[in-house]
C-alpha cells in the first residue's frame, strides 16, 4: 500500500468529472458531511423551489394549483425519474408515503401472488422497520405465514419451493455489503417465489437494473443519496406485469380508478396510481423534485466508479494512519461487493463518532459498535476524505473521545 499525501488526494479532485456537481449543493462551512448515507445535503434550489410552492402555488394559488400546478400528477411524475435511475419504465415507479408502508403495500400484494405458499425470506440484520413491518403484516394474517430470517451466506440454500416472497436490501444498512440483485431474483423465480428489492442505500449511488433483473417490486426512500429532505416521501416500483392482476391492501381513494367519482365501493385503479393511497404531501414531493434532477444529471457510472475510489481511499487511510487503535472494518474489502459507505467497529465507536461530530467531521453510529461513514459522490472530495481520517486519528491518539459529553447518548445516534 503507497503513502497518499493530502497533495494526492487534491490532484484526484482536480481531476474528478463530477466535481462541478459540489456547487450545486448547501454544505455548511467547516463541515466533511459523511452522512448522506443517512440524510443527503440540501440542494441549493430547494429553497427557492419551497418558496414558490409556498407562497406562488399554495398562498396564491390555493386549491387551483392541484390543476394548475400538476400537484396531482407529482407521485407518477417523480416516479417516473427515479425510473430512469433504477432501471425502471415510465408508469411502473410512484412516489408516496413511507419506506415501511411502502414496504407493507408490496409484500401483501406479492403474497396475493403465490397464495399457496406460506414462507417470506428475509435478512435478520435487515433494517428493522422491513422486519416489523412483515412480522406486523403477518400478524394480520392466518397462523400458517413464517418469517425465515436468515443471512447472506444462507439465502441460496433458504430460497426453496415453499417460499412466497423473497425481500431483500440490496445495500446493507450497517456493513454496506452489496447483494447480487440478479442472482437472487433468478433463484427467487426458479422456485415459483417473488422477488421484492429495498433500494434505501442503492437508489442514486450506484447503477440499479430491476428491469434487467426482471425484478417484481422494490421500494426505496429519497432523503439519502437522492436529497429530497428530512422525510421525503418513498417510492414503490411494481413491474408493468404485476399491474391491475393484483391489490394493495390500503385502499385509499387515490388508488381508486376515478377518485373524483367519489364511489362508494373501492375499484382499483390498473396501473401504477393503484400503489397510492391517500393525499400525497405536496410540499415535500415538490422539494425531493430538486434532489431528483439533479441526480438525473449525473452519469450513474461516473457516481459509482468515484464511490468506489473515495471509499477505497478512506479505507486505505484508516489502516494508514489509524493502526493500533482496535479499529475493524464491517465493510467488504472489495469495492465491487460494497456500497457508497464505510463501516467501522469500535468498542467505543458512539463516542468517537461524537468527537468527529464536535469537529464538524459528521458521520453516525448504528449499536452495538458501527460507525457508519457515507460518501455521497455528488459531494464528496477526495481531500474530504483525507482531512476526515486526519481528524479521525488525532481523535484516537489522544483519547479525546473520552470527554464525558461524548458518552452521553441523545435519542438519534
Amino acid at each position: 500500500m503507497n503513502f497518499i499525501a493530502r497533495a494526492d488526494c487534491e490532484t484526484m479532485d482536480k481531476q474528478d468529472a463530477l466535481a462541478g456537481f459540489r456547487e450545486k449543493f448547501s454544505i455548511p462551512p467547516g463541515t466533511l458531511y459523511l452522512d448522506g448515507n443517512s440524510l443527503g445535503v440540501m440542494p441549493k434550489g430547494a429553497m427557492a423551489r419551497a418558496t414558490e410552492v409556498v407562497e406562488r402555488e399554495w398562498g396564491v394559488g390555493l386549491i387551483k394549483s392541484w390543476n394548475t400546478a400538476s400537484w396531482w400528477d407529482l407521485p407518477v411524475v417523480l416516479g417516473d425519474k427515479i425510473a430512469t435511475l433504477i432501471g425502471a419504465d415510465a408508469g411502473e415507479v410512484v412516489v408516496t408515503d413511507s419506506t415501511g408502508i411502502n414496504l407493507y403495500k408490496v409484500l401483501a400484494a406479492a403474497l396475493a401472488l403465490v397464495p399457496d405458499r406460506r414462507v417470506i425470506v428475509m435478512e435478520g440484520s435487515n433494517f428493522p422497520t422491513n422486519n416489523y413491518m412483515a412480522q406486523g403484516l403477518l400478524a394480520q394474517l392466518d397462523d400458517s405465514y413464517e418469517i425465515r430470517f436468515v443471512e447472506e451466506h444462507e439465502l441460496e440454500q433458504a430460497i426453496d419451493e415453499h417460499v412466497a416472497v423473497v425481500c431483500l436490501t440490496q445495500v446493507h444498512y450497517k456493513s454496506g455489503r452489496v447483494l447480487s440483485m440478479q442472482a437472487l431474483t433468478t433463484a427467487a423465480h426458479l422456485v415459483g417465489a417473488v422477488a421484492i428489492w429495498d433500494l434505501c442505500h442503492s437508489a442514486g449511488a450506484l447503477p440499479v437494473a430491476l428491469n434487467a433483473c426482471k425484478v417484481d417490486f422494490a421500494i426505496g426512500c429519497t432523503y439519502k443519496y437522492l436529497n429530497g429532505g428530512p422525510g421525503s416521501p418513498a417510492f414503490i416500483f411494481a413491474a408493468s406485469r404485476h399491474q391491475g392482476k393484483v391489490q394493495q391492501p390500503l385502499t385509499g381513494w387515490w388508488g381508486h380508478a376515478n377518485p373524483f367519482e367519489f364511489e362508494r365501493d373501492y375499484r382499483p385503479a390498473i396501473n401504477i396510481r393503484q400503489m397510492l393511497s391517500g393525499t400525497q404531501g405536496v410540499l415535500s414531493m415538490a422539494l425531493t423534485e430538486v434532489g431528483l434532477d439533479l441526480a438525473l444529471q449525473a452519469d450513474m457510472a461516473l457516481v459509482r466508479e468515484k464511490s468506489k475510489a473515495l471509499t477505497s481511499l478512506f479505507i486505505d487511510l484508516v489502516e494508514q494512519r489509524c493502526a493500533g487503535h482496535n479499529l475493524n472494518l464491517v465493510s467488504p474489502r472489495d469495492a465491487q461487493k460494497r456500497g457508497s459507505q464505510v463501516s467501522l467497529s469500535h468498542q467505543h465507536g458512539f463516542a468517537i463518532v461524537q468527537a468527529l461530530i464536535a469537529r464538524g467531521v459528521v458521520g453516525d453510529f448504528r449499536a452495538p459498535m458501527n460507525m457508519r461513514f457515507g460518501f455521497a459522490p455528488l459531494y464528496i472530495g477526495y481531500v474530504d476524505v483525507w482531512d476526515a481520517v486526519e481528524h479521525l486519528s488525532q481523535i484516537l491518539d489522544s483519547e479525546e473521545w473520552r470527554r464525558k459529553e461524548f458518552n452521553q447518548r441523545s435519542a438519534v445516534t
